[in-house]
């Protein structure tokens, strides 16, 4: 299988994109168009070698050129999408069922680091629903969900920010430890799964990088909160909660960051 990039320097909008698809894919050497309108790419899979392709592109008066021609394994995009839609639902599940454990037990037990991490795996649900938008997509599509889901993310810290500092000068009653640990386990190790279906896809794409950044972020933020825990458990202070607490925002500002440079 062979693999030929183009640079189209008049190709920036869908539409483009559109007339080359019907120009192209009546050829039957042609396996797959891979777009990439802001770089202005065309990648094209195919079986052989065929002067039409180029010539067809040539007609458009669309300023293709040829850049290279290489060997390449062909993995059919549609059985890929596939997979990955599968494992994003899973992970989605995953998060959004931890989003309502979390923010219930956080509540009840008045544990601000509970708190903190059901509304970071509430934006990590919301970022798995967008990944699920994309997968298929056109790339620039993918960078879009990926910018979406890092200001959603410093939207969701910042206004955890603000409860810590509102806790800390009202100076409210210590959380309830035992809640903190316990449920923190298992976060943890529903996080550990989501990492382990994640890696199941071997995609590089934007939206995919996200979701696995997403959910390490995730697993750093369980083990503080545990250790948050044990540190209130022996101290019998709201201090700790509310030092996890921040620390998790700024993890999350950092995460959607990493998220931004992504797109």
């Amino acid at each position: 299988m062979k693999k030929t990039i183009y640079h189209i320097s008049k190709m920036d909008c869908p539409s483009e994109e559109a007339m080359i698809r019907m120009k192209l894919e009546s050829l039957s050497e042609i396996k797959e168009l891979k777009f990439d309108l802001e770089n202005r790419d065309l990648t094209i899979i195919h079986t052989e070698e065929n002067p039409e392709i180029e010539q067809r592109l040539d007609e458009l008066n669309l300023g293709s050129q040829k850049v290279k021609t290489e060997e390449t394994e062909f993995t059919d995009s549609k059985t890929e999408h596939k997979q990955q839609s599968k494992l994003l639902w899973a992970v989605l599940i995953i998060n959004f069922a931890f989003f309502i454990i979390e923010i219930v037990t956080g509540l009840i037990s008045r544990s601000m680091g509970l708190v903190a991490d059901s509304l970071d795996m509430l934006a990590d649900a919301f970022v798995y629903g967008l990944s699920l938008w994309a997968v298929g997509a056109a790339l620039s599509r993918k960078k879009l969900v990926a910018r979406m889901s890092g200001y959603f993310q410093i939207v969701l810290a910042i206004l955890g920010i603000a409860e810590v500092i509102r806790r800390f000068i009202y100076s409210e009653i210590s959380p309830n430890y035992q809640t903190m640990i316990i449920v923190s386990v298992f976060a943890l190790m529903a996080n550990a799964a989501s990492m382990i279906i994640l890696q199941k896809t071997k995609s590089e794409e934007a939206h995919i990088k996200a979701s696995k950044i997403f959910t390490s972020n995730d697993i750093i933020i369980n083990i503080g909160v545990i250790t948050a825990g044990i540190i209130v458990m022996l101290t019998n202070s709201l201090i700790p909660d509310l030092i996890v607490g921040a620390i998790v925002f700024v993890i999350v500002v950092q995460g959607a960051l990493r998220i931004l440079k992504l797109g």
